[in-house]
């Protein structure tokens, strides 16, 4: 049997030599990627979101692809097109960037809604369907996505049901002065990015995820879960609650951030901490807050776990 906690260290150790000073961000990450999850990384220029999704995907020795999302991008340029070969008188699929164990979607607010749905199927079914034939994606398969979430001239807001295929929203913030002056220094002659070297396999990568189901998830926390998706649709501020797809969301990053800390048990505690993250982008809200929607959802998920009592 694998040493697990070894994998896990290595690969955050790994990544952690790129990106500096933002434990807690990598955490998030690794949680999506061992609960068989996607992950928006969304927050402003400069603070290392393609970094962050950069330096996963090149930590694991697999296929990785980068989609540069822009306006005039169509469906075909991510899932591929079917090209007529002459000489054997038929079709043949050319295979887009989708297909790759690792998809970074940079700003993907940046291209039309009809160019977003095209990532539905993949995200939620692991396949893609062109010209009537299905083609399964090989696991692990995985999209990182970045957006700018205060920028928008030209940029177009992601639909719920597209929100909803993100297993977590992360926020990065600003490093503090310690940390951005490491920064400086380790690219002072080169880019370590450029250096770094694959920790795992895909082989490791599945097993992880494997791994992770099989934390124990007591039946209290199971209600716990439910009891907060069950006061979010009866919340006189919410159009929409959290749906079942968002209850085993949240049952699943709990299992991951049980497995990343060494145990075999998910606690309450797991629970809690990723409520928002998981939940947050899942709610849609009556009103706008100062801090716009985002900010009104999290208040609202946040107010929601006050309400709801913790399981002994």
């Amino acid at each position: 049997m694998p040493d697990f906690d070894a994998l896990i260290a290595r690969l955050r150790g790994n990544i952690e030599r790129v990106f500096l000073g933002k434990p807690e961000a990598v955490e998030m990450v690794l949680i999506s990627l061992l609960g068989q999850g996607h992950v928006l990384i969304e927050d402003v220029p400069g603070v290392g979101k393609t970094v962050l999704a950069r330096s996963l995907a090149k930590s694991i020795n697999c296929t990785f692809r980068r989609i540069q999302f822009t306006p005039d991008l169509l469906p075909a340029d991510i899932l591929g097109v079917s090209v007529y070969d002459q000489n054997e008188g038929v079709f043949v699929f050319k295979q887009g960037p989708i297909f790759a164990n690792i998809v970074l979607a940079d700003e993907i607010n940046r291209t039309t809604p009809r160019t977003q749905s095209s990532l539905l199927e993949a995200m939620n079914d692991y396949q893609v369907s062109v010209d009537g034939q299905t083609h399964v994606l090989t696991p692990p398969f995985m999209v990182l996505a970045t957006q700018n979430p205060f920028e928008y001239e030209g940029t177009y807001v992601l639909p719920e049901s597209q929100l909803d295929r993100f297993l977590l929203r992360v926020r990065i913030g600003y490093p503090d002065q310690e940390a951005e002056r490491r920064v400086l220094e380790a690219r002072q002659l080169a880019d370590p990015l450029e250096s770094l070297e694959p920790v795992l396999s895909a082989d490791d990568v599945l097993a992880l995820q494997a791994r992770r189901r099989e934390m124990k998830v007591a039946e209290a926390l199971s209600d716990y879960i439910l009891a907060i998706a069950q006061v979010t649709r009866e919340h006189e501020s919410l159009l929409a609650g959290v749906s079942p797809r968002g209850c085993l969301a949240l049952y699943r990053a709990a299992q991951a951030r049980a497995l990343l800390a060494g145990r075999d048990y998910v606690t309450p505690d797991d629970v809690k901490t990723l409520a928002v993250p998981v939940l947050a982008h899942r709610v849609i809200p009556k009103t706008f807050r100062q801090d716009g929607r985002a900010g009104a959802s999290e208040g609202i998920i946040r107010e929601t776990l006050n309400d709801v009592a913790v399981p002994l």
